[in-house]
């Protein structure tokens, strides 16, 4: 090889380099509270939207944030690399109400997201046949968690909705 071949190889090389390494360093990751909203925010659909993340919550090498995105329930999965950091998988948001129901991912778990207009205190559900509750805050920001049922086919069947305020009244119902 002639040396205006070496030259020109080796500066490829260092521009593709450099390009990775510029690539890797602008790559935005859910590892903290500031990148998870510039990640959000660069979803399209949550561009310029107003993002309050109410909570993070991490099970095993999976991390799910609840937040507001303008005023609206929704949530929000990563999923850890081999390098530690966190890629969002799923976005989603609750576009009617104060409470959004949400199944993320393989966890067996129902997360609920509420805003602080919520007046709803305790919901009851039927799945799969087993009547099960769950207690939430009234007119604060919250992320609850309910586990499913043991299920015999790995289906649930949701039935009987019931929403109640905070002194114990039927708001709604829904079969």
């Amino acid at each position: 090889m002639n040396k205006k071949k070496i030259t020109v190889l080796l500066t490829s090389v260092v521009v593709l380099v450099a390009a990775y390494a510029w690539y890797q360093s602008t790559k935005l990751y859910g590892n903290d509270k500031e990148s998870i909203v510039k990640v959000i925010n660069s979803v399209e659909g949550y561009v310029d939207k107003d993002i309050r993340i109410v909570q993070i919550d991490d099970f095993d090498d999976v991390r799910i944030v609840g937040f507001l995105a303008n005023h609206k329930p929704s949530y929000i999965e990563f999923a850890q690399n081999d390098k530690g950091n966190y890629v969002w998988k799923h976005i989603e948001s609750h576009h009617d109400g104060t409470i959004g129901m949400f199944l993320p991912g393989t966890l067996g778990k129902i997360m609920f997201v509420t805003n602080d207009e919520n007046d709803i205190a305790k919901m009851t559900v039927d799945i799969n046949g087993e009547t099960l509750e769950q207690t939430f805050p009234p007119y604060e920001q919250n992320v609850a968690w309910m586990d499913f049922p043991k299920s015999k086919d790995g289906g649930y069947e949701y039935r009987n909705y019931k929403y109640y305020d905070k002194t114990g009244s039927l708001i709604e119902e829904n079969e």
